[in-house]
């Protein structure tokens, strides 16, 4: 008994230091707020920053595999839950301020469909969705086999917000540039180890 919560206690100060590290961007938004320093559009800052904060979570999120297969620590998985529901918490952010500052609430249809990008990120976060609600433990239970398949849609939710920024970076892309050659390496690396079907969401495989 003594031996488990001694192994615990690294796995509970590890989970405690990701948790406040997960929230440091949205600390220092509220600093930039607090300090006037969002430049002449802060509602598009705000914007951005909460949007960039999800996308860095889901590529932290998809890196948690690589790090268990090279390092041989299974304690990396036990992180993937709480990173995945700060990349959907940072997500839901960016589309309400978008919503309420950016877009607007009136005549929603005829803007959203003249703006392709933000049917791209719209997608993208209806793919988050169901990931986040059955990442529990008694979702999990009720999804059963379907539940690898269905998480398998961070894969295409991952590249389909990494289109959404890359549409709006106009002529400053280097950013989006090198966000994607990370995410290229990290979906390459599933799908080396693990076969290409892998990377295809809600497919079963064969046990």
């Amino acid at each position: 008994m003594f031996d488990r919560i001694h192994r615990l206690q690294p796995m509970t100060g590890l989970k405690v230091l990701v948790f406040v590290l997960a929230l440091l961007p949205l600390g220092l938004l509220f600093l930039d707020i607090k300090n006037g320093a969002l430049g002449p559009d802060p509602g598009q800052a705000i914007t951005e920053s909460l949007g960039l904060a999800a996308f860095q979570l889901l590529l932290i999120t998809l890196l948690i595999s690589p790090l268990k297969k090279l390092t041989g620590w299974a304690g990396w998985v036990r992180l993937r839950r709480m990173l995945g529901l700060f990349s959907f918490f940072y997500a839901s952010l960016h589309v309400l301020v978008f919503l309420q500052l950016i877009l607007g609430w009136g005549d929603l249809w005829a803007t959203f469909t003249k703006r392709p990008y933000i049917i791209v990120g719209a997608l993208a976060f209806l793919m988050l969705i169901p990931l986040a609600v059955t990442s529990f433990r008694s979702a999990m239970k009720k999804v059963g086999r379907w539940w690898k398949p269905l998480h398998r849609l961070i894969y295409p939710a991952g590249v389909l917000v990494w289109l959404h920024f890359l549409w709006q970076a106009r002529a400053d892309i280097g950013e989006m540039v090198a966000y994607g050659l990370v995410l290229l390496v990290l979906l390459g690396l599933r799908g080396h180890w693990n076969g290409w079907g892998d990377l295809i969401p809600l497919r079963k495989t064969a046990r």
